[in-house]
Formats: C-alpha cells, sequence, structure tokens
C-alpha cells in the first residue's frame, strides 16, 4: 500500500462542516479558466472540495435543447439551484459503500454465492455455473456473464462490464438486510452522512428496461459530501463510522481481471486499464498529455455515463464532482486535470 492510499484511509476524527457548508473565494485566473472550459463542456454542476472547504461551486441551468436529457435525469432542483439528476452508473459505487457496510454488520459474506442470498435462478446461465458466481464477482464485474445474464465465461475469470449483472447487487443487500434498498440506503449511508438530496428513484420506461430499473438521484453536493466520507476514512463529518477503514480499503483492491477497477470503483494509475466494452489499453485511467502533469495515480473514481464525475484523490486532499450532459471533448478527463492541477498547484 502506498503512502496516498494509506492517506485515503486516515480518519481525521470530527469534520468541522460538511464539503459545501464553507463558502468558496473568489476564483483565481486559472481556476476561472476551469470553470470556462467544464461550462462549455454542458456541465450543469461542478465542485471542488479541497481540505473540506468549497474551493469553487457552481451550477448550470439545462439548456433549451437538453429535453432528452431532461426526460430521462432530471428531477428538479434543489434550494441552491443544483440540478437533482440520475447519476447513472455512478450508483454503483454507492453500492459498493452499502456492501461494505453491509460486511460490518455481519450481513454478507462477499466470497458467498449470489444463490445463498437471492435464490437459484436468478440468471440464465446452468446451475452449476450460476452457483460458481459470488458477490465479489458482481462488484468487480466478473460474473462471467452477458448482458442478459447467459453465461460468458467462468466467474472471476474476465473483466465484463454488465449493468444488469451489478443490479442483482442491489437485490443481494434487500435480502440480507430484509429491508427496501431505499430503507437501508437511507438508515446506513444518506442520513448519517448528511446526505439529503439522495433517493433511489424508479426510472422511466424505456431507461429503466436495461436491467437497471432504479436510478440514483442526488445532487453536487450531496456526492461530494459522498467522496469527502472517502477522504476522510469512512467517517462522517460529525465523527461518526460508517464504514469501517477495512471495508473502505477492500473496495480499492485492484482485482484481478482489471486493474483500473476494484468494488464497483475506477481506480486511477494502473499500467492497463480496460474500459466499459473495450479492450485492454496500454496506461491509466485518465491518461497524461505529453510533458504535463497527470491526474493522481491514487485517485479513485465514481463515474456515471454522460460523464458524471465524482473524483476522490487523496494525495491533493481533493474531491472533484462533474455533473451534466456529455461533454463534447473526448479527452474531458484529461483536459480537465491537466487545467485543475495547474489551477490547484
Amino acid at each position: 500500500m502506498t503512502p496516498s492510499r494509506r492517506d485515503l484511509l486516515a480518519g481525521a476524527g470530527a469534520l468541522a462542516a460538511t464539503p459545501a457548508a464553507a463558502a468558496a473565494e473568489a476564483p483565481s485566473p486559472a481556476l476561472q479558466g476551469v470553470l470556462d472550459y467544464v461550462e462549455g463542456q454542458r456541465t450543469t454542476g461542478f465542485l471542488v472540495v479541497r481540505d473540506r472547504r468549497t474551493v469553487v461551486e457552481r451550477n448550470w441551468p439545462l439548456p433549451a435543447d437538453a429535453g432528452a436529457f431532461r426526460a430521462a435525469f432530471a428531477y428538479g432542483t434543489t434550494a441552491q439551484g443544483a440540478l437533482l439528476e440520475d447519476v447513472a452508473s455512478q450508483q454503483k459505487s454507492f453500492v459498493a459503500m452499502l456492501v461494505g457496510i453491509a460486511v460490518d454488520k455481519g450481513l454478507i459474506e462477499v466470497s458467498t454465492p449470489v444463490s445463498d442470498h437471492v435464490g437459484a435462478g436468478w440468471s440464465r446461465a446452468a446451475p452449476d455455473q450460476e452457483r460458481a458466481i459470488r458477490v465479489i464477482d458482481l462488484l468487480t464485474m466478473s460474473s462471467g456473464l452477458d448482458e442478459r445474464l447467459g453465461y460468458a465465461a467462468p466467474a472471476g475469470s474476465v473483466f465484463l462490464y454488465n449493468t444488469p449483472a451489478y443490479a442483482v447487487t442491489k437485490q443481494v443487500l434487500a435480502a440480507a438486510a430484509k429491508a427496501p434498498l431505499e430503507g437501508l440506503t437511507h438508515d446506513w449511508l444518506t442520513a448519517p452522512a448528511g446526505m439529503t438530496d439522495t433517493a433511489w428513484r424508479k426510472r422511466p420506461a424505456g431507461f429503466g428496461d436495461v436491467g437497471n430499473p432504479t436510478g440514483l438521484v442526488t445532487s453536487p453536493r450531496d456526492v461530494a459530501t459522498f467522496g469527502q466520507l472517502v477522504l476522510d476514512g469512512g467517517r462522517a463529518a460529525d465523527g461518526r463510522t460508517i464504514v469501517s477503514e477495512a471495508q473502505l480499503r477492500a473496495m480499492f483492491v485492484r482485482s484481478r481481471t482489471n486493474p483500473a477497477y476494484g468494488r464497483l470503483w475506477w481506480l486511477n494509475g494502473s499500467a492497463t486499464t480496460i474500459r466499459p466494452l473495450a479492450k485492454p489499453t496500454e496506461g491509466p485511467l485518465i491518461p497524461a498529455a505529453p510533458a504535463a502533469p497527470a491526474a493522481p495515480a491514487d485517485l479513485v473514481a465514481a463515474l456515471g455515463a454522460l460523464d458524471r464525475k465524482l473524483y476522490v484523490a487523496p494525495s491533493r486532499r481533493l474531491v472533484v464532482v462533474r455533473m451534466g450532459q456529455a461533454a463534447p471533448d473526448k479527452d474531458f478527463d484529461q483536459q480537465l486535470w491537466l487545467r485543475l492541477s495547474k489551477a490547484l498547484a
């Protein structure tokens, strides 16, 4: 474990305030350049927290031509004018945290078969193939199932990014806790962490028929609070432990089938990366530009479709949130971190 990874798990005791509680100062010219860039990338919300203090927070309304996005992903606004969004696959990292809490409570053991929790026949694989799929295989996207939950490879042998298989993890949680997902999310995570804008919502018809019918609706401030929880070793702003350091650490262990992936979290700094529905590529999750600073190697990320981002960078004591529509710049991650690195140097 590197020192920066240890920093990720170093609890800081009770926090003075939640990330958004401290007013941000006027941005420097370099930071204004970051804001200008992200605003031009169809961003609706952008929030940077360093050392538990808000460096910058901006919210922008959806443009008039964003009707399809509004219908599928938008759920009103917060009192601060931030859009409440279904953050797509970013929900996976929240579920990883809930699984860690369930392990702490003695409700789940990740090495056990999925069918121990949800019963046999949850997939289209043969009974012996299904029985070999463990909870950890769902968490690391190595279930060996295709998107119709049919057998594609032996469990644990290959990285196959698979949202319908991941969604079974939510059933595992509810069965293990003997409680609805909404209730356990509130009681275990959002209420103790002070995340007041976050809730599970049934997705619109069509969008919800892709094997994951419930979306996590949240705000930039709540996502930043979630990121700060990670940065502070699993402890909330009032100092209470929400998830143990051991389970937090387990979320960020590089999986055997994809070194850029842990337990439903993306991990920077690996020599190779397998992105969703793509072949392995050389280099880390967020590439460096030639002769330019890269995103921190210890960065971990909760990522959702259309460039919804939560970056947690322990070595820089940073939490960065980006919400909105898909960024036109295909190198958005790299270009954002090039600008952020300069602005926050």
